[in-house]
């Protein structure tokens, strides 16, 4: 092996050791963003913004999509390790797989499009992919499953929602007026932070695009 080949090898050897640290790092910032949640006044006391999807959003721009999943992954199971569950695994679950919804096609787009207007319309992509999934998604899983975990009836968590927002009157509008909006403001902002931060970050994370 020359010395070229062997300077290539520890390049690649150092580039991934960066890398999972990079992911290790953000995974963290993520959970400890979670603890920082703020309430709604269009939905019940269970659903409540935080900001961990931005370090995810960034380590998929700066990364790419897999790596974002991979901060994902992180995150929810230090959440689980740290917190526990009520659902049994469900909502974590179905949290791991609301937050790809969203970083996940912004990472692909803006790995095909990099510039400005491709992150924009990657943002944008996965807020709307993120809103109509999360409707189906709470629907039929994690409305059902809080009601199980709790032992209150789906009348009972509707009747939650109408508390605070009288157009919810059943489990569809539920999903309409509480859950989509929800979702739109929590891409919206997490959209927003990660644009105006990105490119001054950027550079911490040295990546060759």
């Amino acid at each position: 092996m020359n010395t070229n080949t062997m300077s290539q090898e520890h390049a690649k050897s150092s580039s991934k050791i960066r890398t999972i640290a990079q992911i290790g790092m953000l995974g963290a910032i993520s959970v400890i963003l979670m603890l920082f949640e703020i309430p709604l006044p269009f939905a019940p006391s269970f659903y409540e913004i935080d900001f961990s999807e931005v370090p995810v959003l960034v380590g998929c721009f700066a990364m790419g999509p897999a790596a974002g999943a991979a901060i994902e992954l992180i995150k929810i199971l230090l959440n689980f390790a740290i917190n526990g569950t009520i659902t049994a695994g469900v909502g974590e679950l179905a949290n791991f797989l609301l937050g790809c919804s969203f970083v996940v096609p912004a990472g692909i787009i803006y790995k095909k499009m990099h510039t400005r207007k491709g992150a924009i319309i990657g943002m944008l992509t996965g807020t709307i992919i993120m809103t109509i999934f999360g409707c189906f998604l709470n629907a039929f899983v994690l409305l059902p499953a809080y009601g199980k975990a709790f032992g209150m009836p789906i009348e009972a968590l509707v009747g939650m929602g109408s508390a605070v927002n009288p157009y919810v009157t059943s489990l569809l509008t539920f999903a309409l007026f509480a859950v989509a909006p929800f979702n739109i403001i929590k891409g919206v902002i997490d959209s927003l932070i990660v644009f105006l931060i990105y490119k001054k970050i950027r550079p911490i994370f040295k990546m060759q695009h």
